[in-house]
């Protein structure tokens, strides 16, 4: 139960890059995904911004080399996790990936919903019109189960569901699955895509801004949704040391936990979010000045930003490190983000920069520390925390560090 859980390969495509790279590039040049939907066909086409992958379903279908008239959130993921197999297979041996015992965790909240939306239109103005085909992949275990098969996992596969929690709880999942031996390597993370379901529900708890979001300003509006994926790749203590593997990072530190509060809100003092944040330091064995970077949750909605600045307060008092939020750049990208955020926390390590929220003209007055709002460069980034918080205060926190932290 002691031994360490590494990062050994990363994956991640949302609408600020294709991959790693583009994304990295992205954030240190502060790119935002926003725009009006293309790809998404929605009342609200001029009306409400979103985070959408500027590519069609074929094209998509095309780069993850998987068959057409799947769900979005197939290809995401598939594209996602090839990348990051890719860079953890490079540092093994010919032949040694196939005698590994591998895992796949994966989050998501939609399913195939985008495809059985197209069918319940059809449907509707016609019960003889529709393809029944495009609502076979509806319910979310489908969409890991597609990726599965695609990649030949089939040592332990799971599904992930808690709302915005989700991928950051399946690297948490992981994490634990290796701890106890139930695998060699897990392939953790999450996929989501854009659907009138989400767009319409996010809409009608008016908690949306329909300009660009900016996270933790005073004159916050709402969020942004976006779309995407990111995963990661575990690995057990005894296979880095066995293959001698140089990892991204180190999974130092997780915990989940629920104040109970209300179905789609944090209590105003943010319990739940200081519980999660509280748990994942102590496992860690980190204090709070040993934390040079917190990705928060930050989703630019007037009660989330608000709890979360107050549990982030409570905890770090006079010792807040570094807070940020990259949804200014990809927008919330539901059960992905604990996945494609925890992609950025370790590149933050890898490369010693601390991300800037973007936008934010008048910071919230009742936070107790500061902001960060520009790209920072110059300093050693030892541990990030990264916070995903979801629905009926499903929240999560996990702590990455160095692999190896400088002497």
């Amino acid at each position: 139960m002691n031994d360490k859980v590494w990062i050994c390969g990363l994956g991640a495509i949302s609408s600020i890059g294709m991959n790693v790279h583009e994304n990295f590039d992205s954030l240190l040049n502060g790119k935002c995904g926003d725009q009006y939907p293309v790809h998404l066909k929605t009342r609200h086409q001029e009306t409400l911004r979103v985070c959408e992958i500027n590519k069609t379903n074929d094209e998509l279908s095309t780069i993850a080399e998987m068959k057409t008239q799947l769900p979005r959130a197939v290809y995401f993921s598939a594209i996602a996790v090839n990348e990051a197999l890719q860079q953890f297979k490079m540092q093994l041996p010919e032949g040694a990936y196939d005698t590994l015992k591998v895992g796949f965790l994966s989050g998501n909240t939609i399913g195939g919903m985008d495809l059985s939306e197209q069918f319940y239109a059809d449907f509707i103005s016609d019960p003889s019109a529709g393809r029944l085909h495009d609502v076979v992949h509806h319910e979310c275990g489908a969409i890991t189960e597609l990726v599965a098969k695609k990649f030949q996992f089939n040592d332990y596969v799971s599904t992930l569901s808690t709302a915005c929690s989700s991928s950051a709880n399946a690297i948490i999942q992981g994490s634990r699955l290796l701890k106890h031996h139930k695998a060699d390597v897990i392939v953790a993370g999450g996929t989501d895509a854009l659907c009138r379901f989400t767009l319409n529900g996010f809409n009608t708890l008016m908690i949306l801004d329909s300009e660009p979001c900016k996270p933790f300003d005073d004159n916050r509006k709402g969020l942004n949704l976006g779309e995407g994926a990111g995963y990661v790749v575990l690995v057990s203590d005894h296979i880095k040391n066995k293959y001698n593997l140089t990892p991204v990072a180190e999974v130092s530190g997780y915990a989940n936990a629920n104040d109970a509060f209300h179905q789609t809100a944090s209590s105003a003092e943010g319990k739940g979010n200081f519980m999660a944040m509280q748990q994942a330091l102590d496992m860690s064995g980190l204090h709070t000045a040993d934390i040079s970077y917190i990705n928060a949750h930050g989703t630019g909605t007037a009660n989330n930003d608000s709890s979360e600045g107050m549990a982030i307060g409570r905890l770090f008092q006079q010792q807040a490190p570094l807070v940020g939020s990259t949804k200014a750049n990809t927008g919330h990208t539901l059960g992905a983000c604990g996945g494609i955020e925890a992609v950025y926390c370790c590149l933050a390590l890898t490369n010693n920069v601390a991300y800037p929220s973007l936008r934010i003209t008048t910071p919230m007055k009742e936070l107790a520390f500061s902001i960060n709002q520009q790209l920072i460069t110059d300093r050693q980034i030892n541990h990030v925390m990264s916070n995903s918080f979801g629905f009926g205060g499903n929240c999560t926190s996990l702590i990455f560090s160095k692999s190896k932290l400088p002497s």
